[in-house]
């Protein structure tokens, strides 16, 4: 849902000639108000909202937003956060707070612990990057049921109720990194992959889409071993190095979650970089740098910002305005980052 502050900064104007334009108090150039009517047109504003959100204003909501947590820093959920911290500053216009924690991706119990101390303050709604275990679903489940609506972000949960999910289609992304892997290979590679893991779904979803599309178009293209890493880079140095040492036929590499530095590390350590060819995932500066160093050849990104504060907007809708989700699926762009297009 836009709000005034959103449509005046597209405008470039105030909140104030907004509310002017929008409720035909005049005193607004012609040209400026057909401006902020065509940004509201597009992004779907009815002024006849305004006394819905004077009714959410007064009902004091607050949302509840779990995401992982890592021992070192993960530039993607940096991004994810911000996104959530921005979209969270808005909602203030509404009355909203969030209150944001994190677990560690190997802890469904600390996760479900998360979500019974944000249930204590009183959320309305959750948000959240699950750990695809049974134990988070059925907790998950059972929040939904007592009438408490959850989004996944990033990485979804089967069969828990969740309302709905906004990420990338990870299977999908998987498939579009088995054909840059032929691209980059020229379609004879011996692969190694790494997964942050198991419990992960958004990983596992790659990890399958992968070697799915492989083994149904690129028959000459071998998947050799996978190794989890935890999303860490040091361990994700150690795993590698041993894959690879293991393994000395393996030309490529997958890299199917966080790690990446140090899984690039491995392979510059080995002194294998003119023969080993990566695949990654997401743009953080870590990565830009290694494709600008020709160590990553490609790697696929998700709009990690839109993964943080879209799940902000479909609860607000949900609880403030009665609004069900459009769709079950907020499927986030692929898209494919060379060193030609940073």
């Amino acid at each position: 849902m836009a709000t005034i502050k959103e449509i005046a900064k597209l405008a470039g104007v105030s909140r104030g000639t907004v509310d002017r334009v929008l409720n035909k108090r005049g005193n607004v150039k012609a040209e400026t108000a057909e401006r902020v009517l065509k940004i509201t047109q597009s992004l779907n504003y009815s002024p006849n909202l305004a006394g819905k959100t004077l009714a959410v204003r007064k009902k004091h909501l607050c949302f509840g937003y779990i995401l992982f947590s890592y021992q070192a820093a993960n530039p993607f959920f940096d991004a994810v956060t911000h996104g959530i911290e921005s979209r969270a500053q808005e909602l203030l216009e509404y009355g909203v707070t969030v209150e944001i924690r994190s677990a560690q991706i190997d802890r469904p119990e600390i996760q479900i612990a998360l979500i019974d101390e944000l249930l204590a303050l009183g959320i309305d709604g959750l948000a959240i990057t699950p750990i695809n275990h049974p134990d988070v679903a059925a907790r998950i489940k059972a929040l939904t049921a007592s009438g408490i609506p959850v989004v996944t972000a990033n990485s979804d949960i089967r069969d828990s109720g969740r309302i709905a999910y906004v990420g990338s289609d990870y299977f999908k992304s998987g498939v579009t990194a088995a054909g840059l892997m032929n691209l980059v290979t020229g379609g004879k590679a011996n692969v190694g992959i790494t997964i942050g893991h198991p419990w992960v779904e958004c990983h596992t979803e790659r990890a399958a889409g992968f070697a799915e599309q492989v083994t149904a178009c690129y028959p000459d293209i071998r998947i050799v071993g996978t190794v989890v890493n935890n999303d860490d880079d040091q361990e994700s140095f150690a795993v590698v190095q041993s894959l690879l040492q293991a393994n000395p036929e393996i030309n490529a590499l997958f890299l199917v979650s966080a790690g990446v530095v140090g899984a690039c590390r491995a392979v510059k350590n080995l002194r294998l970089l003119d023969k080993v060819k990566i695949i990654s995932f997401d743009l953080p500066p870590s990565t830009q740098e290694l494709i600008e160093q020709d160590i990553i050849a490609a790697t696929i990104t998700q709009q990690p910002m839109i993964q943080g504060s879209k799940p902000l907007d479909i609860l607000l809708d949900y609880i403030g305005m009665g609004i069900e989700p459009e769709t079950e699926w907020f499927y986030t762009k692929i898209g494919i980052k060379i060193k030609e297009n940073l």
